[in-house]
């Protein structure tokens, strides 16, 4: 019976995926275009981070503080950037990526377009739904987020961080878009350095902001469907030309 039960879990469990796929692709019909399903975690980044840690001490050789459009000047090494954990790892840009992938199991998708579709979203906060975003030669990180600005009131929040530096980021635009029910809500905006603190990127609301009855009111389901679209910025492209 116990064998049983488990097995039949697992079946339930695929279904809803499976179900979970099939509304995404329902509401965002663009053909061809990819869909990853992201189960929330509970954000851990109340624990002393690096960058809490950095503004705390001033001894030599610890990163400076994270501030709005200040990025990491050490050329050599960068702290962990996943914004979940507080992790002690720091290393060169170049492996970024697959430390996140690695130690942290972040899913990475590739395409020009995709769809983000993040589940649960009735969870308490402080809580967080993240995946990579590989196209164009470069990696991004979207970090959705449900948190107390004021207390008592939890709202949502996304960004789109560049695996780069500051002077990549300029050079792409990237575009999250909530389409239900004949409504339609587009953000678009430069990607920020993952250099960069995502605190500051949040705190400053540089990026979607929703309010629980806006979130509800595009969700469905518990279910929230983004689509995500990337492309090189037109200064970028006009100096190609050139």
């Amino acid at each position: 019976m116990l064998f049983f039960t488990q097995c039949f879990g697992a079946v339930l469990d695929l279904i809803h995926l499976r179900f979970q796929h099939y509304k995404a692709k329902r509401v965002f019909s663009a053909a061809g275009q990819l869909v990853c399903v992201v189960n929330p975690t509970h954000s851990l980044k109340y624990a002393p981070t690096r960058c809490a840690a950095a503004q705390a001490s001033p001894e030599p050789g610890i990163l400076p503080p994270c501030h709005h459009h200040e990025a990491v000047h050490d050329p050599q090494l960068v702290p962990c950037t996943c914004p979940l954990f507080s992790c002690p790892w720091e290393g060169h840009l170049e492996v970024v990526v697959s430390h996140l992938r690695q130690t942290h199991r972040i899913s990475i998708l590739q395409g020009a377009e995709i769809v983000f579709l993040a589940t649960d979203m009735h969870l308490p906060a402080p809580t967080d739904w993240i995946i990579m975003h590989s196209c164009l030669g470069h990696q991004f990180l979207l970090v959705l987020r449900k948190q107390e600005k004021y207390e008592g009131h939890p709202q949502f929040f996304a960004t789109m961080m560049l695996i780069g530096t500051p002077t990549q980021a300029n050079n792409f635009t990237y575009r999250l878009e909530l389409n239900r029910n004949q409504r339609r809500l587009k953000w678009e905006a430069t990607p920020r350095s993952i250099l960069e603190c995502v605190d500051s990127v949040i705190s400053d609301g540089d990026c979607l902001v929703l309010n629980t009855s806006l979130a509800q009111l595009f969700s469905d389901n518990g279910s929230l469907a983004i689509g995500i679209a990337i492309t090189t910025s037109k200064v970028h492209s006009s100096e190609a030309e050139m």
